[in-house]
């Protein structure tokens, strides 16, 4: 197992914890409806990650972008893979065309794509 995902997330409840004693394992394994004992287990990496619902109520609770979770945990989010899966090999290039782009291009890009100015 890749323990990435986990203790990033153990990192960041441990970080609310220590403001919300509501931000314990069993409190946080309550609220997104999973067992205490399978979260600690995600974080210490010794299982998988759970699925996308539950990673998405995840970072809901702990207050962290869904998409940042979903790649820790090596997956991509469903609306996303629609969207790749409408036009596999344009949005292939697309994003092989973009693995060296430093951010600020590929942030001028998604404006540009956003306001429609191409």
């Amino acid at each position: 197992m890749d323990p990435q995902f986990g203790s990033y997330i153990r990192e960041r409840r441990e970080k609310l914890r220590e403001i919300d004693s509501r931000f314990s394992v069993r409190q946080v394994a309550n609220r997104i409806d999973v067992e205490p004992s399978f979260l600690s287990k995600v974080e210490r990496g010794e299982v998988a990650p759970p699925s996308e619902a539950k990673i998405l109520l995840l970072a809901r609770e702990l207050g962290e972008d869904p998409d940042v979770l979903l790649a820790l945990a090596g997956k991509v989010s469903s609306d996303l893979q629609a969207v790749i899966r409408k036009r596999p090999e344009l949005f292939g290039k697309l994003l092989r065309e973009m693995r060296e782009m430093p951010d600020h291009a590929i942030l001028r890009l998604a404006r540009e794509v956003r306001d429609g100015e191409w």
